[in-house]
């Protein structure tokens, strides 16, 4: 009944994030596939130079986060050292959105499977349900064996939900939405510095198909220029 439990408060925000464009840096077609960046979302800080030369730009990253995952291995910043990952939100006895949420989610993991530099994180936000056992089947029910590569994590409820503001999306216990918790279907993507470079909606194929396409652009850039950002500790 409903798309977005939370459309109200986050809607601005996410909706219109999903206009953003790629960044290019030069004319020329060719050049712009080469030189193509993605926008950096969220909080940022202008710092003026104490030398008086150019001013930082200071963006906010993702806060420091213990997780465990699907296999009862912990999951932190470290585990996303050098990669770019996509993450969401769900919980396993979720009769709405998450169903569909997964299948397109699935769909990205399908096409960067292979790719080592590409991983995924759900987080559950019905730890109390969602045990390790219980998050292990429901990876291998979605044909996720290996948990290095997509994993299925949990932790309390104050920090998964923290974490969700910090993805610029939203969960929270609401015992009148279907399952008892209301969250969006966003999916954010994450660069390996911490930086969100994308928000995309995890129930609209266009805007999945926006994600496969971007995460190679997001791929090259840090390739060729690994720290392109000054981070903002929240």
């Amino acid at each position: 009944m409903i798309r977005f439990a939370l459309r109200r408060a986050l809607g601005p925000l996410f909706f219109g994030l999903g206009s953003l464009a790629l960044l290019p840096a030069c004319s020329s077609s060719s050049a712009d596939q080469q030189t193509a960046q993605l926008p950096y979302i969220g909080e940022r800080e202008v710092v003026p130079s104490p030398t008086g030369g150019p001013a930082d730009t200071v963006y906010a990253t993702i806060p420091t986060f213990h997780l465990t995952d699907q296999a009862g291995q912990p999951v932190t910043n470290a585990t996303f050292e050098d990669k770019v990952y996509i993450t969401d939100f769900f919980f396993a006895t979720c009769p709405s959105i998450c169903p569909k949420m997964q299948s397109e989610l699935l769909r990205v993991y399908e096409k960067y499977k292979d790719n080592p530099r590409v991983v995924f994180l759900s987080h559950t936000i019905d730890p109390a349900h969602d045990s390790i056992p219980v998050l292990r089947d429901y990876a291998e029910r979605l044909g996720v064996t290996d948990a290095s590569r997509w994993h299925f994590a949990t932790a309390p409820h104050d920090t998964v939900f923290a974490l969700a503001r910090a993805y610029m999306t939203g969960a929270q216990v609401d015992k009148e939405a279907p399952g008892g918790f209301a969250h969006t279907g966003a999916f954010a993507l994450v660069d390996p510095n911490r930086h969100v470079r994308g928000i995309y909606d995890g129930l609209n194929k266009d805007e999945v198909d926006r994600l496969i396409k971007e995460i190679p652009v997001l791929l090259q850039e840090v390739s060729a220029t690994p720290a392109t950002a000054t981070a903002k500790q929240p």
